[in-house]
This record gives structure tokens, sequence and C-alpha cells, in this order.
């Protein structure tokens, strides 16, 4: 291996250790995907919520109430009428009545019971109550991530193909859901002696980030059967950057409590990207 060759792996070798250390910071946070303990899809009306398992939403928890309150949606909007005092609290504040911006906000509100998290989100036209707690099991006995070697050549210079205009890609997610999402563009790689294309989704309007869904021929064996999520910067002219080594898994593979997005078919390869994380075995 020549100087410069080695000088190059030990650089994203190093690149990817901070990577890596912020990816296990974000995963094992107090709201990492290591804390969703329950979801519930919320019914047109009153949902009754609280402690006891008679409640159309019941999370059995001591810092609830038997009956706590109700979430109650109407005309596409979700309120919280509290049934018991001094039980939810927003901003360290007990919640009476208050309704609730969903996580499709820049500021989605958030009820705090004990060491529980509620927060409203939104998914393909759907509204649900999505539950974390800091001391779920999930991130108490988390048992680490693992990795393929950090390989200098999954890190290249792709080639992007914009779409003019954009193309609305139909997406599916884990639940069986499906969204328009908005892909840019296409990028193009070169790998055993052939091309490989991926779809690039841009989450919204003005993001400095693509995002890639995909799945490989490692999928289900060493990696997350689902697929795995990449993020890469923005092309520069026809020119992207794609490092395979920064690879994760999505959400679903820690939580039954998320809606993780699928690949689209065009972003299923035959190719092996033996590259980025590997399937994480969690106790079910």
């Amino acid at each position: 291996m020549s100087v410069g060759a080695a000088n190059s792996t030990q650089d994203e070798t190093a690149r990817i250790a901070d990577w890596r250390a912020e990816r296990l910071a974000s995963l094992t946070s107090a709201t990492g995907w290591l804390t969703p303990v329950a979801l519930y899809w919320l019914k047109v009306g009153k949902n009754s919520f609280g402690r006891a398992s008679d409640r159309a939403f019941s999370v059995d928890d001591a810092a609830l109430a038997a009956d706590t309150g109700v979430f109650v949606l109407s005309n596409g909007r979700v309120r919280y009428v509290a049934h018991a005092s001094n039980v939810m609290t927003h901003l360290g504040n007990p919640v009476r009545s208050l309704e609730l911006l969903s996580d499709a906000s820049d500021n989605p509100t958030e009820l705090i019971a004990g060491s529980l998290h509620f927060m409203l989100i939104e998914r393909a036209g759907h509204l649900g109550i999505r539950v974390r707690d800091s001391v779920s099991p999930n991130r108490l006995q988390f048992k680490g991530l693992q990795y393929f070697p950090v390989r200098d050549d999954w890190h290249m210079q792709a080639h992007f193909e914009p779409y003019v205009p954009e193309h609305r890609i139909p997406i599916v997610n884990i639940l069986g859901m499906t969204e328009q999402m908005t892909s840019p563009g296409a990028i193009v790689f070169e790998r055993e002696g052939r091309s490989w294309r991926l779809d690039a989704i841009l989450e919204a309007p003005g993001e400095r980030q693509l995002f890639v869904m995909f799945s490989d021929a490692t999928s289900g064996k060493q990696t997350y059967g689902a697929g795995r999520f990449l993020y890469v910067g923005l092309p520069s002219g026809d020119r992207i950057e794609v490092d395979f080594n920064e690879a994760f898994n999505p959400p679903c593979a820690f939580t039954d409590f998320a809606t993780c997005p699928l690949p689209p078919d065009q972003n299923r390869l035959a190719l092996g990207i033996d590259a980025g994380e590997l399937k994480y075995e969690r106790e079910h």
C-alpha cells in the first residue's frame, strides 16, 4: 500500500469513527430510537387514555392514572384533555387542555409524565401518539452497534443524474402506509464492472442533505432485512460524494413502534454493499 493510500485509509477510518460516535450518542439519548414503548393511531372523536387496561390507549406505567385523560381528534386536529390533574405536563406545567402540534411542525408538542414522553406524529394522513420512555428496557439493555470494517473504496465520487422535473415517488412504510416523496435525481455509481443507481429523496425544501433508502445482497443476512438508510450531501454539478461506510439501520431495527419507510423497488440492489452498520440482534 502506498503512503498516499495509507493516509487516505487512516483519514477515512478516523472520520468514520467520529461519525459512529455521533450515531451512537443519538441512538442512545433519552429520546433516541431505543426509547419508544407504545404507538397508538387515533380514531376520530375521543380516544380514552390511561394506565387502566380498559382505556382505548393504555400504557401501564406508575406515572399515569387509571383514567389519565382523552386525546380528541376532530377535523384533523388533536387536543389532549386531562381527567387526572397534575399527571401530564407541558414545559413543566400541568396540562388541563392543550391542542397538540405534530412532528410535521417545526416545534411539536411534547407531553411528559414521569419518564414518559408523548408526541403526536403524522404519517401519510394518519395521526398517532408515540410514547418514549427514557428508562425503557431497550435503552437499558442496549448491546451496542456492530459494523463492517471501514473500507475507503466504499467512499466514492458518484454521478448525479437530475430529474427535470423532479420525480414524485410512492414510498411505502413498514405499516403499509404510502406517501409521495420528492426525488430530485438518482445517484449512479460503478461497482463490479457495471453501473448501479439509487433514487435519492429530498425530505423537505431547503434540506442540505439527500436521503437514500436501499437494500442490497447483504440485507437479511449480515444487515437488517428491510434495508438501510444513508444521508449524502447535495450534489456539486453532476458529481455527488457517497460514503456507504455511513449506511445505518432504520429505527425499526431497534423498536416495534417506528414507522420506517421502505426502499422503493428501484433501490433494491443485487449488489452486496459490505460497508456500514450490521444488523442489531435485539430481544423480543
